[in-house]
């Protein structure tokens, strides 16, 4: 589900398509958008896991304060996604746990 026209936002005909890659799935999305938008337009709800209890986490607040949101963006870790724009070409995965801190 995605929202195409909007009243005040810039209607999605106007911005580029693009794709990124989310735990080696390929999105489609477009470029400017959170990179949660487009996974939630993707179907796909969980971003990362909880060290304790292995339990799901994604969009919670959506404004960029809590934490439920993060992935690894590009290699980088703990990158908030509802408050971060989609760029072509980026690959994002999920954090299971307290991550891999191994690079």
């Amino acid at each position: 589900m995605r929202i195409k026209n909007h009243p005040i936002l810039e209607d999605l005909k106007n911005r580029k398509k693009v794709y990124i890659t989310v735990d080696g799935r390929k999105v489609e999305a477009y470029e400017g958008e959170p990179i949660a938008a487009a996974m939630c337009a993707a179907g796909i709800r969980v971003h990362r896991t909880t060290p304790r209890h292995n339990e799901p986490r994604g969009i919670f607040c959506n404004r960029g304060r809590c934490t439920d949101c993060i992935m690894k963006v590009d290699g980088k870790p703990n990158i908030r996604t509802c408050v971060t724009l989609v760029k072509n070409g980026m690959k994002v995965e999920s954090i299971r746990g307290m991550g891999d801190w191994s690079e």
